[in-house]
């Protein structure tokens, strides 16, 4: 059973983008899981291999999105729309709740959200599908 960390949050687990890369489907995908935004390419999806966000962050010397002047960019505010329509979630929220109250914390109420009720499992944003039971989640 994968179930998330809430002693020790690995930070390359959230994404400069404000992404949760545990509960991305490539993450809960057993195969060949990715290993999160900051680390490795390796089992990493195309889109996030070109990531010019992560590019951008890297080119800045940040950690995150959110600490930019900038912020938020175009880049960032398409990535949002996008993720508000396709996931109904906002990454510039996760950043907001990040920078205001702290990863840990952050984390903790994502477990709560993406644990699946029957398994245990994580609910991937992307599928809403349980990594374990592969059950559908509604929402």
């Amino acid at each position: 059973m994968m179930n998330m960390p809430s002693a020790k949050i690995d930070k390359v687990m959230f994404a400069p983008c404000g992404m949760n890369c545990m509960v991305c489907y490539k993450h809960c995908y057993h195969k060949k899981p990715c290993a999160g935004c900051l680390n490795s390419d390796e089992g990493k999806p195309e889109c996030c291999r070109k990531c010019k966000i992560k590019d951008c962050i890297k080119e800045k010397g940040l950690s995150h999105c959110f600490a930019c002047p900038d912020y938020p960019c175009k880049r960032m505010k398409n990535l949002e729309k996008s993720y508000n329509q396709r996931y109904e979630a906002s990454l510039i929220e996760n950043g907001a709740f990040v920078q205001e109250h702290g990863l840990e914390l952050f984390m903790e109420m994502q477990k709560e959200k993406y644990t699946c009720p029957k398994c245990g499992g994580i609910i991937s944003i992307h599928h809403r599908e349980c990594s374990e039971c592969q059950e559908k989640m509604d929402g």
